[in-house]
């Protein structure tokens, strides 16, 4: 009988991310508390984030191989969310990337049974300085309100953009060079492998 490989994430941009690859699986979200703990870095959150969804899924789904991410936009030592649909949220928080250099983490969790294998990448991501008028548009197309730090770097975003050090497919949601190990390691069988 085949492995399944569920993805813990309601993520439309993780589930390209891994159809790109050819992968079969389905989708479970997960449903847990993301508020952050006590003085808890942003490394250490988004790592606790992706652990704990997997887990709930592993737990639901033993036979399976559960996959989950979190993503985080961190900027001078703080977290930023998601706007949600406030613009003026969206707006201040590209106010507080113009001109910056940022860092996005993601935590990738890979889960069979109680077995939790995880990781965390990190990517420096640079913006140019923005006008007001371009951070007022910006916030005004809604293209960030579901994404970490406000923004979507394979869209509209990309024009903010002067450099990337890293995984750009993390910036996206989920790091694929990292997560290919993870599976292989969680004997996930990959289509290259058959």
């Amino acid at each position: 009988m085949a492995v399944r490989l569920i993805l813990a994430s309601a993520s439309p941009r993780r589930r390209e991310l891994l159809a790109q690859l050819g992968l079969e699986f389905t989708v479970t979200a997960a449903d847990i508390d993301e508020t952050p703990q006590h003085n808890e870095s942003p490394r250490s959150y988004v790592e606790r984030l992706a652990r704990e969804k997997a887990a709930v899924v592993a737990k639901k789904m033993p036979e399976a191989i559960a996959l989950a991410a979190d993503t985080s936009v961190v900027v001078e030592g703080i977290i930023l969310g998601k706007p949600g649909d406030d613009p003026k949220a969206g707006h201040a928080m590209l106010k507080r990337l113009s001109g910056k250099t940022h860092v996005v983490m993601t935590g990738v969790a890979v889960a069979k049974g109680s077995d939790v294998r995880s990781l965390v990448v990190e990517t420096e991501v640079r913006f140019r300085s923005l006008s007001e008028q371009e951070m007022r548009w910006y916030a005004s197309t809604g293209e960030g309100r579901d994404k970490a730090g406000g923004y979507a770097s394979q869209a509209r975003a990309g024009a903010f953009i002067t450099s990337l050090h890293g995984s750009s497919t993390s910036v996206i949601g989920l790091p694929l060079a990292e997560t290919i190990e993870l599976l292989k390691g969680a004997g996930y069988p990959l289509p290259w492998d058959a």
